[in-house]
């Protein structure tokens, strides 16, 4: 074992924590109770209350990848009431229902706006809402295309922005040397990368399913 890591907290550990935090608003357990069903990918709850606590202060935020908007909601709970989100997602049926768990959480529909695309395509096309300056990213779409995420992100960035990524540990896929499929082929090198470059500082935390936290140098 490197460093000093004698002890690991396990599922008691982060049930007491659960226990200790702020009551689950109805929306977001709307969202949960609607998304497993219909197995919609969404942040787990504890990556969820490490979301909304990173947002506080930062008033305006980008996401890319939206689905039923509970990390988006996890967001907007945790920024100022003055900020505001632009969430990006071609699935209109998914970003419709999470505006009404939105609005059932008492969020204004002036503060998210919803950018109905493909996230490359849009940061291509120059949409107009996704031209910033951000003080927070969040990254949570397709796999393989999360360097180039990255890489539209950076540009819209202004110094001292967190970008975070959902996924990157990949249920511990990315440690596993005999697994090479294209997602986790992907996140291993996406992982890397962000760690090792200059612009950012950056660690993951072992929380849900791995998140990346990156402080931007600008």
């Amino acid at each position: 074992m490197k460093g000093n890591r004698s002890w690991v907290p396990g599922a008691k550990e982060l049930d007491w924590v659960e226990d200790l935090s702020a009551p689950m608003s109805d929306a977001l357990l709307a969202i949960e109770a609607a998304a497993a069903p219909e197995r919609i990918p969404i942040v787990d709850r504890d990556s969820g209350r490490v979301l909304s606590a990173l947002a506080a202060g930062r008033r305006r935020i980008v996401e890319v990848g939206t689905a039923y908007g509970y990390s988006t909601l996890w967001l907007a709970l945790g920024q100022p009431a003055d900020g505001s989100i632009v969430t990006i997602d071609p699935d209109r049926s998914r970003t419709d229902l999470a505006r009404g768990w939105w609005r059932q959480a008492g969020i204004a529909d002036e503060r998210i706006r919803v950018v109905t695309a493909k996230a490359l395509e849009a940061f291509a096309q120059k949409e107009p809402a996704l031209e910033g300056p951000f003080d927070l990213a969040f990254i949570d779409a397709l796999k393989p295309e999360y360097p180039a995420y990255l890489e539209a992100l950076v540009p819209r960035l202004v110094p001292g922005a967190l970008v975070l990524a959902d996924n990157v540990l990949w249920s511990g896929r990315v440690v596993d040397p005999k697994v090479d499929d294209e997602n986790t082929a992907a996140l291993r090198a996406f992982d890397a990368a962000v760690l090792a470059d200059p612009r950012f500082q950056a660690t993951i935390l072992p929380v849900g399913d791995g998140l990346l936290v990156a402080g931007f140098r600008g």
